[in-house]
């Protein structure tokens, strides 16, 4: 502990822990951080998350955390005037004293004001990356390769194991900045009542990053809780507390998220941030498994992946020694993840299939004799599909398509070393067709076990366990001069090259022109066995296990440390002998890497790194991924679409297209969205290139018509180059691409879960029936007349420009207000986000007059001020509908369409 906390007094608070047993919690201000508060937590718990059934399942169960340390915790939100003071740029506006909380930051925003403040003062920094990305305002959009490293003394975000242990002493909403008394914006820091341990600002002011990956919480005692390994699927990050814009009594300790998906890159002006400082000792990650001291990061991005193989579509497997399970990535993901497969059998040497969707493993390990046997299983987080081989023993898998284009499984029957040649020709290597996920009649193809792969032609079988032996057109041949080499790896294209390690011996040694240490080069011979390249292994690192990829030039390789440790995963060009690291960890085994060579041979005149790709590369806000795979959707079903749905999350998930009798409706909603995005999609997309498009069915948000113009699209969409791609190409009006579906579905940014939520159902995306959520209306926003009446005003431009232009070709407009929480009545608002219910009316009767106007548009209120049908079991929350309000909503809008047919 340091010297001179001796000359402080400690301050004890009494608080009793769930297990009922008293304790004392040491707090003081930290003398040697400014403005931070020194929390005794060794030896004490933190309770996350919570078990009642209602909160949100990422909320639940309750976990408890268990603190061996203590920390550093800032007294209060980071202010505008510290984060210029340290980053640049201004501290304030006539409109405050620069002590207000810095928000509309990104996580990332954040990492970099620690790192800067821990350099400052002249630590190391917790967080380390290869680059940066800003936007066009001056935020941090991504930092590629960002790891932390807890073991820093240093400046960081809290977890969120610290930030609850921090704020649950003194928890009060009622004393905090929030819609009650705020009046919808920030104030300055600590101008209410602390907590208990004197922070300020916990439970409101600006809602707060933390340093998690979200990820599963347990029922169970975690010790120094770290939060997820990675982000999942989306990339989703924890923030904590309320913020001046939420109602008191849906403010929750327990709360680990926001309205919308928060991910690295997001940012809103009530979202800001503090720090903590220390180290963190032994800490503990949580997956979906169960907790691990350990974890395994991604220092890549799919940018690097995709400058060695030529496409994003690659996936990569390897083995966690660790856990004894397959992992993988798939690096087209938007958010790179690595993904376990819990497995109750040995898992050694993955190898995926052809197309991508499977992965073969076997039981024993090279260079070990005795039974093995080999398993195939479906590529995904439940490796469903699991079938076993049926021979007495088989390892080491290797999937080939042969000249026919049959695929099948190449594998041996002992995977022991082949230094003994009588002994190793008692083994034998043998062929099995595999298809649509079942095995044919195995075949044996030689004498002795050639686990090294088969040429693409078939003429050439190595082996490498000891010895290099190859089998040449039929004959037998030892290679390397009969030194002893392991690992190798036929190339699995047309240049039969041998790839493989040896033991710093004298051929190497000799072509090199140097003496090495085992396995410190990569060595690669030609089809005769003669050497013609070698490859230097990372500094500090020796190759362990080396494997081609099923594209030309392209190979990865585990490596280990100077301790023997299997710790990272490298991905290698031959072309060059450049590498870049993939994986770390504590023991990472046998990679395969798989790219989709489909990918690499279109042929097109396109720019495939514009064409398709809607979603900005590295830069994944919000929830603006969904309109990345709805826009599969468009180019899919373009000549199809008869009734076009678009509009927020309210369509999204409250129009059911599959139900819809009166014509073939696509669901195009998505989030975040205005009634400009609506009216671009309209006017360059829905008219001119659907050619049997009848009705287009909008929602009218209209508490959210306080938009500016082009704000959403500016803030979310436009950096992805293929809507600017379709705009320089006057949006195809003139011929559509062939393949744009192609193009589109295999562009950065996929992920097969995700795809099969927001396309399956053609656009509809389902929501469980939680209510109107207990009389609670929470209102986010407060409403100004002007500039409410200004920008709703051009929301109702923009909404009768589509039914002008969709009235030129002979479409249907309707227009939809979803119905809101009934509770709303009781307020002034209209709705969730605002809006004078005065004002509201206003719009409905200029909506109704619009009518009258255009013989092509419809209004469908079901919202009726209030005053609907919708039942607490067809509600989801206050402004969106459950599967059985969808269903309600749906049958009335086919029963207005069959009207108008």
């Amino acid at each position: 502990m340091r010297s001179l906390l001796i000359l402080f007094t400690f301050l004890f608070i009494s608080c009793s822990l769930d297990d009922g047993k008293p304790s004392g919690v040491f707090y003081e201000y930290d003398q040697e951080h400014e403005g931070m508060v020194r929390i005794g937590a060794k030896g004490q718990f933190a309770l996350l998350g919570t078990n009642e059934s209602s909160a949100p399942v990422n909320d639940r169960p309750s976990m408890k955390v268990k603190f061996t340390y203590n920390y550093s915790i800032s007294k209060n939100e980071v202010t505008r005037k510290e984060y210029a003071e340290l980053m640049g740029g201004k501290s304030r506006s006539v409109q405050d004293s620069g002590y207000l909380p810095q928000t509309n930051v990104t996580y990332y925003d954040a990492v970099l004001y620690a790192n800067a403040k821990s350099v400052n003062e002249g630590y190391d920094t917790a967080y380390t990356y290869y680059s940066a990305i800003f936007d066009d305002n001056g935020n941090c959009s991504f930092l590629e390769g960002l790891l932390f490293d807890p073991s820093k003394e240093s400046y960081r975000l809290p977890t969120e194991a610290e930030w609850t242990f921090a704020a649950q002493k003194g928890w009060n909403t009622s004393s905090a900045w929030t819609n009650v008394n705020s009046e919808y914006r920030s104030h300055d820091v600590c101008s209410l009542d602390a907590n208990d341990y004197e922070l300020c600002d916990m439970a409101g002011n600006a809602m707060e990053w933390v340093n998690d990956w979200l990820g599963h919480l347990m029922d169970t005692t975690v010790t120094n809780f770290v939060g997820a390994p990675d982000g999942g699927t989306l990339g989703q990050r924890v923030v904590k507390g309320g913020s001046y814009h939420n109602t008191p009594e849906n403010i929750k300790l327990s709360s680990r998220g926001d309205v919308y998906t928060v991910t690295s890159s997001t940012k809103a002006d009530y979202v800001g941030f503090r720090l903590a400082f220390g180290k963190i000792s032994s800490p503990s990650w949580v997956n979906g498994t169960g907790f691990s001291s350990s974890r395994i990061s991604i220092p890549v991005s799919s940018s690097q992946v995709k400058a060695f193989t030529g496409t994003y579509h690659a996936k990569l497997t390897f083995v966690n020694y660790e856990t004894g399970n397959v992992a993988y990535i798939d690096f087209s993901n938007s958010a790179l993840t690595v993904n376990e497969i819990v497995d109750t059998v040995p898992v050694f040497h993955p190898d995926i299939s052809p197309d991508g969707k499977r992965v073969a493993f076997c039981t024993k390990i090279e260079g070990f004799a005795g039974p093995s046997q080999v398993y195939v299983r479906d590529l995904n987080s439940s490796g469903s599909n699991l079938i076993r081989l049926d021979v007495e023993s088989a390892a080491i898998p290797r999937f080939r398509v042969l000249p026919s284009g049959d695929t099948v499984i190449v594998y041996v029957s002992d995977a022991g070393n082949n230094k003994e040649e009588n002994e190793w020709k008692q083994k034998s290597t043998w062929q099995v067709p595999f298809n649509n996920g079942q095995f044919g009649k195995p075949v044996k193809l030689f004498d002795g076990s050639y686990h090294g792969g088969f040429s693409e032609d078939g003429s050439l079988v190595v082996t490498g366990a000891r010895l290099l032996r190859a089998n040449v057109n039929g004959k037998e041949s030892l290679w390397y001069n009969g030194e002893q080499a392991c690992n190798a790896s036929l190339s699995k294209d047309s240049t039969k090259r041998t790839m493989f390690l040896d033991f710093g011996g004298k051929s190497g040694a000799d072509f090199v022109g140097s003496s090495y240490e085992t396995h410190e080069r990569l060595l690669i011979a030609d089809s005769t066995g003669d050497l013609i390249q070698s490859i230097a292994a990372p500094e500090n690192y020796t190759f362990d296990h080396s494997e081609w990829s099923n594209v030309k030039n392209i190979a990865v390789s585990s490596v280990t440390n100077r301790n023997g440790a299997h710790s990272a995963l490298y991905l290698i060009s031959t072309t060059d002998s450049s590498l870049v690291k993939l994986v770390e960890g504590n023991e990472l085994w046998h990679p395969s890497l798989w790219v989709n060579k489909q990918n690499l041979l279109l042929q097109t005149d396109l720019d495939l790194d514009s064409a398709g790709v809607y979603l900005a590369k590295d830069n994944v806000v919000g929830m603006s991924y969904v309109l990345r795979y709805k826009m599969e959707l468009l180019w899919k079903y373009y000549d199809s679409v008869e009734i076009a749905i678009t509009g927020s999350s309210r369509s999204l998930h409250g129009i059911i297209p599959m139900s819809m009798s009166s014509g073939f409706a696509v669901n195009f909603a998505h989030t975040p969205n205005d009634i400009f995005i609506s009216e671009y999609f309209v006017n360059n997309y829905f008219i001119p290139l659907f050619p049997k498009l009848k009705t287009i069915i909008v929602s009218l948000d209209l508490d959210i018509w306080f938009k500016e113009k082009e704000n959403d699209w500016k803030n979310n969409y436009a950096s992805a180059p293929g809507y600017t791609y379709d705009s320089t190409h006057g949006f195809w009006k003139d011929s559509i691409p062939k393949g744009m579906y192609e193009f589109t579905k295999n562009a950065w940014g996929a992920s097969d879960s995700l795809r099969s939520l927001y396309t399956n159902d053609r656009g509809y995306f389902d929501l469980p029936s939680v209510g109107w959520r207990e009389k609670k209306a929470e209102i986010s926003r407060d409403t100004i007349d002007f500039f409410e009446k200004m920008r709703t005003s051009a929301a109702l431009s923009a909404l009768e420009n589509m039914i002008q232009i969709a009235s030129a070709s002979d479409v249907n407009v309707i227009g939809v207000i979803f119905p809101l929480s009934p509770w709303y009545k009781e307020t002034g608002a209209f709705g969730r986000y605002g809006l004078k219910r005065s004002h509201a009316k206003m719009l409905i009767e200029e909506m109704n007059a619009f009518e009258d106007k255009y013989l092509n548009f419809y209004l469908m209120d079901e919202n009726k001020m209030g005053d609907h049908d919708y039942t607490e079991e067809m509600a989801f929350d206050y402004d969106h509908l459950s599967v059985l309000g969808a269903v309600q909503l749906t049958s009335r809008l086919d029963s207005l369409l069959q009207t108008l047919e």
